[in-house]
């Protein structure tokens, strides 16, 4: 029986992740310690194998009790895998000897969501290249970082629905479905998609005008049109999660820093049913028309992937 191969038109096809998502796979022998070295979700990695499996047009793993094993068809795709990797590797490191990345500055205004997770995770995962790059970070509002950005006091800013402005440049850009935040045992957890008339049946727990939900909620506000029992207001995201956990009412987030409480089971994230889809857009943005250092360059290349990874788990509403 002939060997399977993998055809250079499909292969030239197949999406980086998938391909370093395989590869952990591969490394570790299950998702979930592979999701885990990846800083992704589970689901996000299951998500790639299965579309990857698709396209080859063959299972790539066994699925046994004790984790996953390469079929023979994953095999040949491995040492596929394998060389392309290596080879994307050696071509980062000789472009960032060309470019100069071994020492730099990058200035970072964030709002404040991002450094639970999200933010660290892409700092580390630079790190890891790029040892002596050192980071400037400040928390601020979505409101007032492009200010920040403009007067020059940061290289970078990230926000959620920021207006589009002639003074700064998108440099990354996803978009993250907003939903209710609850804790475990509130009589909403179990449900897969709420409306906001459902949550507003309790307590409620709102940001107020410095934070971009405040302006995507706005329009259900409005067409609800009855007195709301609101238990808190606050510009802090963290104060709303932590209320939230504690059953003191129902806040509104994106899944994006809120990977630890729901990989503990603290809080639980319910998407927001609405005649239109209700989704923050994260971008990341710079001074219109500067010249991004190599260091600033290179970490904007790893936060647009950051971003695609983290998109890539969002649930279907």
């Amino acid at each position: 029986m002939p060997k399977p191969t993998v055809p250079d038109a499909l292969a030239s096809h197949i999406h980086a992740r998938s391909l370093r998502y395989f590869d952990a796979i591969r490394r570790y022998g299950s998702i979930r310690e592979a999701a885990r070295q990846l800083h992704v979700a589970s689901s996000a990695v299951n998500r790639q194998l299965l579309k990857l499996e698709a396209e080859v047009g063959t299972p790539l793993f066994e699925r046994l009790a004790g984790g996953l094993s390469l079929t023979a068809a994953g095999e040949v795709f491995a040492r596929h895998v394998i060389t392309v990797l290596q080879d994307a590797r050696r071509f980062e490191s000789e472009m960032d000897a060309l470019r100069g990345i071994r020492r730099g500055e990058i200035g970072i205004v964030t709002v404040e969501g991002l450094n639970s997770s999200f933010l660290p995770n892409l700092i580390e995962r630079m790190l890891t290249r790029y040892p002596a790059i050192q980071f400037r970070v400040r928390t601020a509002g979505s409101a007032s970082i492009p200010r920040t950005i403009l007067d020059g006091d940061a290289d970078l800013g990230l926000a959620f629905s920021l207006p589009q402005t002639g003074g700064l440049q998108q440099l990354a850009v996803g978009r993250f479905q907003l939903g209710a935040i609850v804790a475990v045992d509130h009589p909403l957890a179990g449900e897969t998609a709420v409306t906001f008339a459902q949550c507003a049946r309790y307590p409620l727990i709102l940001g107020n005008a410095q934070l971009s939900i405040s302006g995507l909620l706005a329009p259900l506000i409005r067409r609800y049109g009855k007195p709301l029992q609101l238990v808190l207001e606050s510009d802090s995201i963290e104060l709303m999660r932590r209320m939230a956990a504690r059953g003191h009412g129902v806040g509104f987030q994106t899944r994006l820093g809120l990977e630890r409480d729901l990989a503990d089971r603290t809080l639980v994230h319910i998407p927001l049913r609405a005649p239109r889809a209700l989704v923050s857009e994260l971008g990341a943005y710079a001074r219109a028309g500067r010249t991004l250092t190599p260091a600033l360059d290179a970490f904007v290349r790893l936060l647009a992937e950051a971003i695609a990874e983290r998109e890539d788990d969002e649930p279907d509403v």
